[in-house]
C-alpha cells in the first residue's frame, strides 16, 4: 500500500502548547466559552478548543499552521465524524462547526437527551413565551413556598434554608446535630471580607464574627464555645449531652431509613435588597409542615407524580445507601418534592414540543442544586455547591435548601439557569465563537448551528451534508455501514474514574417521567456493556469491543483519535490491550491541558493530573505515517514534549509527566505485553530532572499573544 502524506496531528509538529494555552483559558469558564455543552450536567467534559484542534489536526496536512486555521471558517462537508462515547457532545458540536457530518452515540439516555436539547431545534421566541407562562403560574406558587420575614418582621423572600443532619446518641438517645463546625457562612475573599456567620449551639441565634475568632460568645445567650468545633469529626461524633463518642455510620444504621434533618437557619432577601442570616422561626417550621401536608394531598389526588426508583448497589451509590438513602426520592425533602413536582407537571403540559423538551432538560439540571446533598459555598461566589462537586454521592451533613424557582440573587435555580444555560446556549449557536489568543473579545469563526438533529439511526442512504445524527445505544454495534466514516474522535471512560450511570440515575429517575420518554420502562441507566469497570481486564475487553466496531466503520485511511489519562499502570495496560487488540496502532501522542487545575477532584489529589493525552491511531497495516519507534526514541520524544510545556510555564506533577511517557511508549510497542516490560523505564525517567530551556513561546510562533488568566 502506498505511503500517504501524514496529517498534522500525526507529527511532532502538532502545536500542543498552542492548544494548551487556549485550554488553560477555557477551563476557567467552560460554561461561558462553550455553553452548548453545559445545558445539563455530565461528567469529565472535555474542552471544546482542544477538540476543535484535534479535528483540524486530523484533516490538515503536515505543514499546516493550526494557529491560523483555528480562526478560519471551514466547511469539510465531505467528511463524516463518529463519536462512540458522545457524553456532553463536544466532538459533535465542534465537528458541526467545521461543516462536518457528525454522528454521536452514547449508551446513557441522560447524555443523549442533553445533547439533543443543546443542538436540536429550539425557537427562542416560543421558548421565552413558555417560560413566561410558567413564571406567572407555577413559578409564583413555588416562590410563595419560600416566603418568610426579616429581622424587622417584614415579609421577604427566602434565598436559602439551612439544615443539619441529626442522629440519636447511642448512649443517651438524645438528638445530636452533626455540625462539623458552627461556621455557617464565610466569604470567598476573606482578605477583603473576613467576617463569618456563626450559629450558636445553645440558643440557635446566627451572628457575625471575625474569621480569626475561634472561641466566641453568643450575642444572645452569652454562652462561650469553639466555633470551629462541632459534634461531628470525620466518621465520628461526640454527643454534646453526655460526651459519648460514637460512629456516625453505626448510629445512622440503627434507623434503617435516612437520617432526620433539622431546619435551623435561613438567608433572606429583604425588600431593600439586603441579605440577612437569621435563625429559623416557629413560623418557618410551620410553613415547612404545611408543605409536607400539601405534598401528601397532591400525591393523593394525582396532581403531581414523583420518582419512585430504588438505588442499586454500586461504587458510587453504596455510600448514600449506607446512610439510608435507598430511593432517589430520598434525596429531597418534602418542600423540594412539592415544588419540583409542581414544576415538572407544569412543564409537561407545555404545548410546544420543542420548548417543552428544552425546559424539561433544564428542570433536570435544577435537580443537582435542589436536594439534600447540596451545600452552601458562602458569599462572593455561586452560593450553592451542587451535589456532584466531588463526582460522588456524598451525604451532606449541613445541606442547603435552595428555592428551586429562584430570585434575581439565587444560585442554581430554574429562572437563573434559564438565562445562564438555555439562552446562553442559543446565543452561542447563533454566533459560535472561539477564545481569542489576543486581547479582546472571542472571534466568530463558524457558521451558525443549523438547529437540526436527524431522528434517523442508522442514517438511511447517504449522509447529508453537515447533518447531526444522535443515537442512544451500545457502541459495540452501531449499525453503521462498513468504512462509512472518515474520523473517529472521542473521549472514552477512564477505567474506573467516574461511574457515569450510577450518578446519571439521579436525573433519570425524574426524566423517565417525561411525556413520551422512550426509555421510561428502564429502572436504571446502567448497562452491562457500559465501558466502565473496576476490573482492568473487563474494562479492556469492553473498550476493545467498541474500538473494534470503530475499526469496522472507519475508512482504511481514517484516523481514530481520543483523549485519555490515568495515574495507574494498569489503566495504561488496559488501554494498550484495547487499542492493539482492536487492530489499531498508535502513531503518536500529544499532551494537552485538561480540566481547570482547581477542580475539586484535582485539588484534593496528591499528584493531580492536569493533562490529557491525545492518542492518534491508524488501522494496523494501512499506511501508518510513523512506524513504531524504538523505546529510547519514544522516551526522547516524550521528554521533548514535556519541555515544550514546561518552557511555556505549565507546572506539571509527577503523574502529569508519567502519563506523557506512557502515551508516547504506546507508539513503540506492537503487543500489550510489551508495555509492562518497558514500564520500569518510566520510573527512571520520572527520577530524572526535567530542566527547561529558554525558547520562544509556541503561541507567539503562531502569531498569538495570550492574556494572563
Amino acid at each position: 500500500m502506498p505511503v500517504r502524506e501524514p496529517r498534522l496531528i500525526e507529527t511532532d509538529e502538532f502545536p500542543l502548547v498552542f492548544l494548551s494555552q487556549l485550554a488553560e483559558r477555557e477551563s476557567w469558564r467552560k460554561e461561558i466559552h462553550r455553553p452548548i455543552y453545559h445545558v445539563h450536567k455530565w461528567w469529565a467534559k472535555r474542552l471544546g478548543s482542544v477538540f476543535r484542534g484535534i479535528l483540524l489536526g486530523s484533516v490538515l496536512p503536515e505543514q499546516a499552521d493550526l494557529g491560523a486555521e483555528f480562526y478560519r471558517t471551514h466547511d469539510y462537508g465531505d467528511l463524516a465524524v463518529l463519536d462512540p462515547f458522545m457524553g456532553s457532545g463536544t466532538t459533535i458540536g465542534e465537528a458541526h462547526k467545521l461543516g462536518m457530518t457528525a454522528l454521536g452515540r452514547d449508551i446513557n439516555p441522560v447524555a443523549v437527551e442533553a445533547v439533543r436539547t443543546a443542538l436540536g431545534p429550539v425557537d427562542r421566541t416560543r421558548l421565552r413565551q413558555a417560560f413566561t407562562s410558567l413564571s406567572e403560574t407555577v413559578g409564583r406558587r413555588i416562590r410563595d413556598l419560600y416566603k418568610s420575614t426579616d429581622s424587622h418582621r417584614r415579609p421577604c423572600d427566602v434565598l436559602y434554608y439551612f439544615w443539619v443532619m441529626q442522629v440519636s446518641c447511642p448512649e443517651c438517645e438524645k438528638a445530636v446535630d452533626l455540625f462539623p463546625s458552627f461556621v455557617v457562612a464565610h466569604n470567598a475573599r476573606p482578605d477583603r471580607k473576613p467576617a463569618v456567620q456563626i450559629v450558636c449551639p445553645n440558643c440557635g441565634d446566627i451572628f457575625p464574627r471575625v474569621r480569626q475568632d475561634e472561641n466566641v460568645a453568643c450575642r444572645t445567650c452569652l454562652q462561650a464555645f469553639d466555633a470551629k468545633r462541632g459534634a461531628a469529626r470525620g466518621a465520628r461524633a461526640t454527643c454534646p449531652h453526655c460526651a459519648a463518642m460514637f460512629s456516625i455510620l453505626k448510629a445512622v444504621g440503627k434507623r434503617k431509613t435516612r437520617p432526620d434533618f433539622r431546619l435551623y437557619g435561613k438567608l433572606v432577601l429583604t425588600r431593600g435588597g439586603d441579605k440577612e442570616y437569621l435563625p429559623a422561626t416557629r413560623s418557618d417550621h410551620e410553613a415547612y409542615q404545611e408543605s409536607s401536608r400539601r405534598l401528601r394531598e397532591a400525591l393523593g389526588n394525582g396532581s403531581i407524580t414523583l420518582p419512585d426508583l430504588a438505588l442499586e448497589h454500586g461504587h458510587n451509590t453504596r455510600q448514600a445507601m449506607s446512610y439510608g438513602f435507598t430511593n432517589w426520592r430520598d434525596f429531597f425533602n418534602d418542600r423540594h418534592l412539592l415544588a419540583l413536582g409542581w414544576l415538572h407537571a407544569a412543564i409537561a403540559g407545555v404545548p410546544d414540543r420543542e420548548a417543552r423538551g428544552a425546559l424539561l432538560t433544564l428542570f433536570s439540571g435544577v435537580l443537582e442544586f435542589s436536594n439534600l446533598f447540596a451545600s452552601y459555598k458562602g458569599e462572593g461566589t455561586g452560593a450553592v455547591r451542587h451535589m456532584f462537586s466531588h463526582h460522588i454521592l456524598k451525604p451532606e451533613r449541613t445541606p442547603i435548601e435552595a428555592n428551586p424557582w429562584g430570585t434575581a440573587k439565587s444560585s442554581g435555580a430554574f429562572c437563573n439557569l434559564f438565562r445562564s444555560r438555555l439562552l446562553r446556549a442559543i446565543d452561542y449557536r447563533d454566533a459560535p465563537t472561539e477564545i481569542n489568543g489576543r486581547a479582546g473579545s472571542p472571534r466568530v469563526c463558524s457558521e451558525p448551528f443549523t438547529g437540526e438533529v436527524s431522528p434517523d439511526w442508522p442514517p438511511p442512504g447517504p449522509l447529508r451534508h453537515r447533518e447531526i445524527y444522535l443515537s442512544c445505544g451500545d457502541s459495540t454495534a452501531t449499525g453503521l455501514p462498513a468504512q462509512s466514516v472518515d474520523l473517529v474522535i472521542t473521549d472514552p471512560p477512564f477505567f474506573d474514574n467516574v461511574h457515569y450511570s450510577e450518578l446519571a440515575d439521579f436525573f433519570f429517575a425524574w426524566q423517565r417521567l417525561n411525556p413520551g420518554n422512550v426509555h421510561a420502562a428502564l429502572a436504571t441507566t446502567r448497562h452491562t456493556s457500559e465501558v466502565q469497570d473496576a476490573n482492568a481486564e473487563h474494562f479492556a475487553a469492553k473498550l476493545q469491543a467498541v474500538f473494534r466496531e470503530c475499526s469496522r466503520v472507519l475508512k482504511d485511511d481514517g484516523l481514530l483519535v481520543f483523549s485519555y489519562h490515568h495515574s495507574r499502570d494498569e489503566g495504561w495496560q488496559s488501554l494498550a490491550e484495547a487499542v492493539l487488540g482492536a487492530g489499531f496502532a498508535v502513531v503518536n501522542s500529544h499532551p494537552v491541558k485538561a480540566e481547570m487545575s482547581v477542580a475539586t477532584p484535582k485539588s484534593q489529589a496528591k499528584e493531580p493530573i492536569q493533562l490529557d493525552i491525545i492518542l492518534v491511531c491508524r488501522k494496523q497495516g494501512f499506511g501508518c505515517a510513523c512506524p513504531n519507534s524504538p523505546v529510547e526514541e519514544a522516551l526522547r520524544r516524550a521528554r521533548a514534549k514535556l519541555l515544550r510545556l514546561v518552557d511555556d510555564g505549565f507546572s506539571l506533577s509527577r503523574n502529569d509527566r508519567k502519563i506523557v511517557f506512557f502515551g508516547q511508549l504506546l507508539t513503540a510497542i506492537s503487543a500489550p505485553s510489551d508495555l509492562s516490560s518497558v514500564a520500569g523505564q518510566v520510573s527512571l525517567e520520572l527520577d530524572r530532572p526535567l530542566e527547561g530551556r529558554s525558547r520562544r513561546r509556541e503561541g507567539a510562533r503562531q502569531g498569538l499573544l495570550f492574556e494572563e488568566v
